[in-house]
């Protein structure tokens, strides 16, 4: 898995980050999603590691990364926080100006860093999620019905923690056979730590609260994104039953976007990794 890449941990002020890279050629930072770990790009960075130095990390409280004490505000696993990371990761690396690829929650961070960080992004990729804000704006009872969990992990009346905990395997429930089996180890090893949960469960919460308002605050403000974006989404997953033409929300918040859709379900980069990677790579083409 990662044939050629080097590890390290990497001290980004706030925390440290677990991280693998390899490759040549301009800088394409990946960012997974919940509950995944940097492992989920396995199949999808030997496709982009010819023509692109690819940076995988772990985001601050999943897999292997540092998870800092949290506050009543969430702020600490709040997607700004976690932008902040990506830009000191990759100026560590030696990289002040890349592109950023994130899916599901990686793609909050994505935006984020995009929005917060404009001089150091030169593109951005976001696969299955629009804004949060816009997510949440727009929530109904069909998105209630499917993403239910958003709530539950963002409460904390009565913390998912101690319920997820009780059997961790029966929470996520992905396999070994969807994953590949290196990258099922790295996961599994990271829900069944108690406190990789309760950082996961932070990152929910901080989507509810100070995430929403950056974005809201953003919207308000008329601030719009102005690095070329491509906004992909899985064709078995729910984002046109949920939002119709995902591409047009996108359009209200950047100002130069494609975009299409992949075969697959959710974890695009573990089912279509050839098809996500062409996609990847005709986007990022100079």
């Amino acid at each position: 898995m990662f044939d050629d890449f080097e590890t390290g941990v990497i001290d980004v002020g706030e925390t440290e980050l677990f991280v693998r890279h390899g490759g040549s050629g301009d800088p394409l930072l990946l960012l997974h999603g919940h509950p995944r770990t940097h492992a989920t790009w396995h199949r999808l960075a030997p496709l982009l590691a010819p023509h692109h130095t690819v940076v995988c990390p772990d985001l601050r409280g999943y897999g292997r990364s540092g998870k800092p004490p949290t506050t009543t505000d969430h702020a600490p696993y709040s997607k700004r926080a976690m932008a902040r990371d990506m830009v000191a990761l990759m100026r560590a690396l030696g990289h002040d100006r890349f592109a950023v690829a994130g899916h599901d929650r990686g793609a909050y961070v994505a935006h984020r860093l995009a929005a917060d960080h404009p001089g150091a992004v030169t593109r951005l990729i976001v696969m299955d999620g629009i804004p949060i804000g816009e997510a949440l704006a727009r929530a109904d009872a069909r998105f209630a019905a499917a993403w239910w969990h958003w709530f539950f992990l963002g409460q904390t009346a009565k913390p998912a923690e101690r319920v997820i905990n009780a059997d961790p395997d029966a929470w996520y429930t992905a396999t070994a056979e969807q994953m590949g089996q290196e990258a099922y180890e790295d996961y599994r090893r990271a829900i069944h730590d108690p406190d990789t949960v309760h950082a996961m469960c932070e990152d929910y919460r901080a989507g509810l609260t100070v995430d929403r308002a950056a974005d809201d605050a953003d919207r308000a403000a008329g601030h719009r994104l102005t690095c070329p974006t491509l906004f992909l989404w899985s064709v078995k997953d729910d984002m046109e039953e949920l939002y119709g033409d995902p591409l047009a929300i996108w359009r209200t918040w950047a100002d130069d976007v494609t975009g299409h859709a992949i075969d697959s379900g959710h974890h695009m980069a573990e089912e279509a990794p050839d098809e996500l990677g062409a996609a990847l790579l005709a986007f990022l083409r100079p």
